[in-house]
């Protein structure tokens, strides 16, 4: 049972640092969202914030993928979380004493983008050093599971704490939420395969890049990966409009689909371990790419609030599930030494992508209608399964992209 993992201390502690972390990034996203669009009645501007964030997160993520491969990554966690619980701190401050300023939320959001970008590459490059090639499956189940609990818990309990409590007050105790996540980061004790090296950044990026560019199919196969991560982004900009003008919610509505998202989530940890080993990781992904494409389609056509929670859940199942699989295969495919470079890269095109989709998506919103947001969610979902069937059709086997050479 891949439970016993958890009998670990050192991937325990770890396990409890995610979920934290998840509940901290989930209540903030979910709240700065919502009370950005009630101060400006604007799902443009809603669009602009997380274009920022994720240009802070572009900007910054080849030095980031450069320091992942050159420092101990359990340091670089935990300065990150420090920082980060020190700036949404000076943020809530600001919040309260000079009250709302468009330019506060944009500053949180590139702290977080930045924060979120180092999360991803440092903290599946340290499971990828905790754990074996055996028990990648199984520790990535239960990293997705720490993500969609966090996740999950923060959008159900954020819609109520926004609304009787305020943002400002849920800045603070976001504050708290990355300092306790980074106590039990600091408590996981591992024997690190980073070396002191006199190599330089410039060369280091470089060799990056020349592995990546040597391994096309691994590169296209990580760009297909990345597609459920930027997916499940852009959602969080078309929900807010979709509930608040197609579906007339509240803010409780809208935590609430935030929420059986994660639920979904949280189920895929248990189920996608299981039903790549039953019917192979290609046809799995294949498969989860499809459910999920019709889910996205469907929302455009929905009017009940009661079918969007149904949908939420099992699209959070499917986009999850997608992630574990496609995050098992890079890790038993990418060398250790490689990873948070390789991360860097895939994890700017995400950025890239988020940026460019975000304020476009908005501005659709705002012309026409939420449901065209959905629409073209679901257009994004189809060139991820393109993109992964044309690798299956180019590899000389069955099994190409489940290999440790993936067919290269």
């Amino acid at each position: 049972m891949f439970l016993n993992l958890l009998k670990r201390a050192d991937f325990r502690n770890f396990f409890f640092s995610e979920i934290i972390f998840a509940f901290g990034v989930g209540m903030g996203t979910v709240g700065a969202n919502w009370y950005l669009m009630e101060q400006t009645n604007s799902i443009t501007a809603v669009g602009v914030m997380l274009a920022l964030n994720v240009i802070a997160g572009f900007l910054t993520s080849p030095i980031i993928g450069i320091l992942t491969d050159k420092f101990k990554r359990k340091q670089i966690i935990l300065f990150t979380y420090f920082t980060q619980s020190v700036l949404i701190f000076v943020i809530a401050l600001l919040l309260f004493t000079r009250g709302f300023h468009i330019e506060l939320l944009y500053l949180f959001s590139i702290v977080n983008g930045i924060g979120w970008t180092t999360y991803m590459s440092t903290s599946r490059s340290l499971l990828q050093e905790l754990l074996s090639s055996d028990d990648l499956i199984d520790g990535n189940s239960l990293i997705e599971i720490c993500l969609q609990v966090g996740m999950f818990t923060a959008g159900g309990i954020s819609g109520v704490f926004y609304q009787y409590l305020g943002f400002e007050n849920m800045l603070i105790f976001n504050a708290f939420i990355f300092l306790l996540s980074s106590i039990f980061i600091s408590r996981v004790k591992y024997n690190s395969i980073i070396k002191s090296t006199e190599e330089s950044f410039y060369s280091s990026f470089k060799s990056g890049i020349t592995y990546l560019m040597n391994k096309p199919k691994i590169f296209f196969f990580g760009v297909a990966a990345i597609i459920p991560l930027v997916a499940t982004m852009m959602y969080n900009v078309v929900l807010p409009g979709y509930v608040n003008d197609t579906l007339q919610g509240s803010s409780i509505a809208f935590g609430l689909s935030d929420m059986f998202y994660g639920v979904g989530g949280f189920l895929s940890g248990f189920i996608a371990g299981s039903l790549a080993k039953k019917i192979t990781k290609n046809v799995a992904i294949t498969l989860l790419f499809l459910v999920s494409i019709c889910i996205l389609i469907g929302f455009s056509i929905n009017n009940y609030v009661m079918l969007l929670f149904l949908g939420s859940l099992v699209f959070g199942l499917c986009n999850s599930s997608l992630r574990i699989v496609m995050n098992t295969v890079l890790m038993e495919t990418v060398p250790k030494a490689f990873m948070g470079r390789a991360m860097s890269i895939w994890m700017s095109i995400s950025l890239l992508l988020q940026a460019i989709a975000s304020p476009s998506l908005g501005l659709l919103i705002d012309s026409y209608s939420p449901r065209i947001g959905f629409i073209s969610l679901g257009l994004l979902m189809i060139i991820g399964v393109v993109i992964h069937q044309i690798l299956v059709i180019l590899s000389p086997s069955v099994k190409p992209i489940e290999s440790k050479e993936v067919g290269m």
